[in-house]
């Protein structure tokens, strides 16, 4: 069970966003694993796509159908990554993307492919060729939830949510979904998510707005390290609000770009909430450093190793484990004597030692907290930063071993 989350809250409806899930059969047995999802006439699409240099063959394909024209169409299926299958897996990309436009009587390059699954094994295009035009005839506004839960793979639970807010006498909706639980280290994005609004706002802009919001949302989560191939994040305006474009330098901007940066974290976070195996939901705050660069490297230094995060599972308050990853993670001249640690509101390292106050006790009782915060204090700057991360259990092993049985 995900920490701190049930389950996915009602998805409002955005404008000129029409979604349809349906069963193809790509790797799942009875369940939806195919979705469409169809932007109005004149939307605007922003993305960002994994950094991996094995980026997947929907990827490439929707890099280039986004360089060439404003996409009409998404195309999503789970069970099968069709990422490592070379010339055949770009072939496979494309092909899909004309059989649906066909069905759907617009050009290819209209339509985005993106995939998530296993990686290496080449995509049944036709099974999911033989639903498109039930999907087509089934999309709705009201299919956000739906298309939440057919993108999932080892999630456990669909996860999204939906903001509206009133600028300048127009009410202005967001609506978002993802999916992803483990291979999260973003890097620019995560595993897929679908951000849509009905507000208009110009391109350059819609893209600006969502690289801003990534940074401090999607490239500050991590579950393994691991970036996946098929990472893609992607932000819609449909425009169908009405309102005046939002433009940079505008309080009503403003507004909008805070909302939707609330949206991106929010999203990234039910990641790390509903991790692979995860119990802990942890977040590591370096403060004091030199730049922000230092700080992030401290911050995912400590929530990368394995020690620090098999104690966090154990709700162990084995401090000398954060002590000694922030101590390894490659800062130089680092004054060990200014350094302060806490573990939620506890001072567990100060002096370049343990804190004389400190009692196991108080550890103790933080660490068994669902929500653990850590917070280190460098003593040499004023930059600060944070990321959000998971413990390791033996379920994360688990889920991970027999994940292509």
């Amino acid at each position: 069970m995900p920490v701190g989350y049930t389950q996915l809250p009602e998805l409002l409806p955005v404008a000129g966003v029409r979604l349809a899930s349906v069963a193809a059969g790509v790797r799942y047995a009875e369940r939806n694993d195919m979705v469409v999802m169809e932007l109005a006439e004149h939307s605007q699409c922003a993305a960002v796509f994994t950094r991996n240099a094995f980026c997947a063959a929907p990827v490439i394909v929707a890099r280039q159908h986004l360089q060439q024209t404003a996409p009409r169409y998404f195309l999503i299926n789970s069970g099968n990554a069709n990422a490592g299958t070379g010339v055949p897996g770009l072939a496979a990309a494309r092909r899909c993307c004309v059989a649906l436009a066909e069905v759907a009587a617009c050009n290819a390059v209209e339509v985005l492919p993106f995939s998530t699954g296993v990686i290496g094994e080449q995509l049944p295009v036709e099974r999911m060729e033989a639903v498109m035009g039930p999907a087509l005839q089934q999309l709705s506004a009201q299919g956000w939830s739906e298309a939440a839960h057919a993108i999932m793979t080892t999630d456990t639970v669909a996860k999204g949510l939906s903001r509206t807010i009133r600028l300048e006498d127009h009410s202005l909706t967001v609506t978002g979904m993802v999916k992803g639980a483990g291979m999260i280290r973003p890097d620019m994005a995560t595993m897929l998510a679908y951000i849509a609004t009905d507000a208009k706002l110009d391109r350059d802009v819609l893209q600006q707005l969502l690289e801003q919001a990534v940074e401090g949302s999607f490239n500050r989560i991590t579950v393994d390290g691991d970036t996946s191939t098929n990472d893609a994040c992607v932000l819609v305006a449909t425009g169908a609000a009405g309102n005046a474009p939002l433009r940079p330098g505008s309080e009503a901007y403003d507004i909008f770009a805070a909302v939707i940066g609330d949206v991106c974290r929010q999203l990234a976070q039910l990641i790390v909430r509903d991790a692979e195996g995860a119990s802990k939901f942890v977040t590591v705050n370096v403060r004091g450093g030199r730049d922000r660069e230092e700080c992030l490297q401290v911050a995912y230094t400590v929530a990368h190793s394995p020690l620090v995060k098999t104690a966090m599972f154990a709700s162990d308050p084995n401090w000398g484990r954060i002590l000694a990853a922030v101590g390894r993670a490659g800062l130089e001249q680092l004054q060990i004597d200014s350094i302060r640690m806490y573990l939620g509101e506890v001072c567990i390292v100060r002096d370049g030692g343990v804190d004389p106050d400190y009692r196991e006790q108080d550890g103790q009782q933080v660490m068994s907290r669902d929500e653990i915060h850590l917070r280190i204090e460098l003593g040499r700057g004023d930059a600060a930063e944070q990321l959000w991360t998971s413990d390791l259990s033996h379920e994360y092993v688990r889920i991970n071993a027999e994940y292509r049985s």
